[in-house]
């Protein structure tokens, strides 16, 4: 019986703990490598319609057009679907110089909806590529031309950088945020790339060729429409491009309740899919062959670094209680390698990409920042979130 016990519970730990950690050590471990230059252009600037879904986002629409308009030639587009606001997005972004198309329907909500309405609007003179860009982002300089050529000259869905920074004067949690979402956005599409594999489309900051959009169904109230999307596309043929010279920036805000929507959300939708979809998922892309499709599941089954750590110290305290009452040591070893591993991927990535976001000292204090999010989790088990919800502006 013991025999038994041991094989079943090292068996589970193998099958559960150790991929995430492990897709996640090898995709920081190949991001140290020096990033590969992505190839000069060989097409000339496509023609592009920039695409701004807005939901009551008056206090931050128009810096973000102010970022894009500049980068926009003749014969581009730049459109703001005002979707269900109910304050003076839709002026202020006409007065900033923007198209505007509103859009009203309280029962087709978030944003896959507005996409949707966008595109449709942007069809009577369609562009090459369309980027989309949300409303509360700001754009680096050569954004639009990098991203449109870069998307045209691969024929693929193409993701820009995509960061989110703490706000000036942010205490310790929202710093230890930024970092997790340095490793997410940075670091590990940075890795896959080195191996030439795709990365998730990551909501904002995402380039399209006209003629690919059939291929996905953007009218979804999905909660998190872009890990969608991105499936949907490497499906069909076309892996999304991590094009890390693009960048776009937003911040995270600076009310708790903000922070506490916007977290559950993310995290609420992604375990959602690791659940729902990533079985599924495994035996699709196997059985097809697709081997984009299955560098992007093994990268989806990577939980929040938060959930990661909480699984894995709770593995490994449940092993080595197990070794003390029945002396069983082979789930304690497999526990503590997938300890160690992760302990050593934090550090990597932290030594080479977050030095500049947080201190090796306050670091030390992410695995409290982890506990901290467990009612999260049990909120996950007991009230799953799946619809989508803004998350709170500081100026609301």
């Amino acid at each position: 019986m013991i025999t038994l016990f041991n094989w079943l519970f090292s068996g589970l730990l193998i099958l559960i703990v150790l991929p995430p950690v492990g897709v996640l050590f090898v995709q920081v471990l190949l991001a140290w490598l020096p990033a590969r230059s992505l190839p000069s252009a060989k097409s000339s600037r496509p023609r592009v319609a920039v695409l701004v879904p807005a939901h009551n986002e008056s206090s931050v629409i128009v810096a973000t057009l102010k970022t894009i308009g500049p980068q926009l030639l003749e014969g581009d587009r730049l459109l703001v679907v005002a979707d269900n606001c109910s304050d003076d997005t839709a002026a202020l972004a006409r007065a900033a110089g923007a198209e505007v198309v509103e859009r009203s329907n309280d029962r087709q909500r978030g944003k896959g909806y507005a996409l949707d309405f966008g595109v449709r609007h942007l069809a009577s003179a369609a562009p090459d590529v369309i980027i989309i860009v949300d409303a509360d982002c700001q754009i680096s300089e050569g954004f639009v031309e990098r991203l449109a050529t870069c998307c045209i000259d691969s024929g693929r869905p193409t993701q820009s950088l995509n960061l989110m920074r703490a706000p000036a004067g942010s205490g310790l949690k929202v710093q230890i945020a930024e970092f997790a979402w340095c490793v997410k956005n940075r670091v590990r599409p940075r890795g896959w790339a080195r191996l030439g594999l795709p990365c998730q489309l990551m909501g904002t900051g995402m380039a399209f060729a006209w003629r690919d959009l059939p291929l996905i169904d953007l009218a979804s109230g999905h909660i998190v429409e872009d890990l969608k999307m991105g499936l949907d596309f490497c499906r069909s043929g076309k892996p999304p491009l991590f094009c890390p010279d693009a960048l776009v920036t937003s911040y995270f805000p600076r009310s708790e309740e903000g922070l506490t929507t916007q977290r559950t959300r993310w995290e609420h939708g992604h375990l959602g899919v690791i659940l729902g979809d990533t079985p599924k998922l495994l035996v699709e892309s196997m059985a097809k062959g697709n081997g984009n499709l299955l560098a992007m599941t093994l990268d989806l089954l990577v939980p929040p670094l938060a959930l990661l750590t909480l699984a894995l110290v709770a593995a490994f305290g449940l092993s080595w209680l197990v070794f003390l009452l029945a002396a069983i040591l082979a789930p304690a070893l497999i526990a503590t390698t997938g300890m160690l591993l992760l302990a050593a991927t934090i550090l990597l990535a932290w030594s080479r990409f977050g030095r500049e976001i947080i201190s090796f000292s306050a670091l030390m204090y992410a695995p409290f920042y982890a506990v901290k999010k467990i009612p999260l989790y049990i909120g996950f088990l007991l009230k799953r979130q799946v619809e989508w919800v803004r998350s709170k502006r500081d100026d609301d």
